[in-house]
């Protein structure tokens, strides 16, 4: 395929409610009878296009060659699904946010109109909420309740309150000495709540990405390697993900059948997700498990998340769209129960090792069970991933043969 680096590789397309598996199963299947053993997968997070996200994966899997055995046979499968920019990208063009929520071009029009007019009057930022939670179906139109646990609550608390919180969470993000624009420096008093506002917009998006890769995870990806386990039962999966994509990974295993245990090793670079989800009870309500409780038993190897403390995106922004809006003294990062597991690692699962990636590629990773890896000697930022030392990683995470 054009703009890739490896072969044989081959693309799957799953829709946002994760459909599109029945029919690609057969070209996986195929490459189990040529002989490949292993088949590499990689989610993309923040791509919203084919041809970006292959442009990715043909960076990202480059290395491997050099790193493998001539005599072993590897597959690479590039994963595509509807998502969009993350936290550290410039905000999305009204276009792409459109493309993420079809059907709400006008609401998208309002709220383009608003950002690009700031009102100097909080009528008009409560009407920028207002579109927020139509666009995320919040408002009740979609049978969505209000008061639904899964509905984060900076899409219905007072809207100058969380605008503030989000400029100031922007500023923290952004280190001392930055100058303010022209537009805030002489904008009108509620120019610092429309730089808010934006944010808001970029979260409630986010909002829409994290239930879309969980969907896509557990309804597409997860079946489609149940039916590669019956057709190839000795292809070996290796998962990979970043920032949301991560996600999208880790709740394939969810969908996975019962009996399932091909996939032989899970990399999470920079997941964009909580650092809770594999524990088993939660440190602050012990009552409660994560979302993906034990589900590391489902591999057959290790599930490595890398983690850096350059990623500004998941040490800052991401905190955003995960606490509650109300509790102001956790806002900006210093509350862990809203941290992702690609600021710091897979935490409160017992036995999880924390290893710097220099030390994980001499002397490998433990073969199952959960592992964190500091990868901030190559980790510059959220987006930067492509790098043959993370190639390295996901080949000996999956005991692939190397040189």
């Amino acid at each position: 395929m054009a703009g890739t680096s490896v072969e044989p590789y081959r693309e799957i397309t799953f829709d946002k409610d994760g459909d599109g598996a029945a029919r690609q199963h057969e070209a996986l299947a195929a490459l189990g009878a040529q002989g490949v053993t292993d088949l590499v997968m990689f989610a993309h997070g923040w791509n919203n296009t084919r041809s970006v996200a292959t442009r990715l994966y043909g960076a990202f899997f480059a290395p491997f060659p050099g790193t493998l055995r001539p005599d072993v046979r590897v597959g690479y499968v590039g994963v595509v699904w509807p998502s969009m920019m993350f936290s550290d990208e410039p905000i999305p063009d009204f276009e792409s946010v459109a493309a993420v929520h079809p059907g709400k071009e006008t609401v998208v029009e309002r709220l383009a109109a608003l950002l690009r007019e700031q009102p100097d009057d909080e009528t008009a930022l409560a009407d920028f909420s207002e579109l927020l939670r139509q666009l995320t179906d919040t408002d009740g139109s979609a049978g969505f309740a209000r008061d639904a646990p899964e509905v984060p609550d900076f899409l219905l608390a007072d809207p100058v309150a969380v605008f503030a919180m989000f400029a100031d969470a922007l500023e923290e993000a952004a280190g001392p000495g930055r100058l303010p624009t022209p537009r805030e420096a002489f904008g009108g008093r509620l120019t610092r709540y429309w730089k808010g506002a934006r944010e808001a917009l970029r979260q409630a998006t986010y909002y829409t990405m994290k239930r879309r890769s969980g969907t896509v995870g557990e309804r597409g990806l997860g079946p489609l390697l149940g039916e590669l386990a019956r057709s190839s039962p000795a292809l070996r999966i290796h998962l990979v993900g970043h920032s949301m994509g991560a996600r999208l990974v880790s709740f394939a295993l969810r969908g996975l059948p019962a009996e399932v245990r091909n996939v032989a090793s899970v990399t999470l670079l920079q997941g964009a997700f909580s650092h809770y989800a594999f524990a088993a009870r939660l440190p602050h309500d012990p009552g409660r498990g994560g979302a993906l409780r034990d589900l590391q038993r489902r591999v057959d190897g290790p599930v490595v998340a890398c983690y850096s403390r350059h990623d500004t995106a998941l040490r800052v922004i991401y905190p955003l769209a995960s606490r509650l809006a109300r509790d102001a003294d956790s806002l900006l990062g210093s509350d862990k129960r809203w941290w992702a597991i690609g600021h710091d690692g897979v935490q409160a699962v017992p036995g999880t090792p924390s290893l710097p990636l220099a030390k994980a590629l001499r002397d490998g990773v433990p073969a199952a069970g959960c592992v964190s890896v500091d990868a901030a000697e190559v980790v510059g930022e959220h987006s930067d991933i492509c790098h043959p030392e993370l190639a390295r990683l996901v080949a000996s995470a999956g005991r692939i043969g190397g040189r």
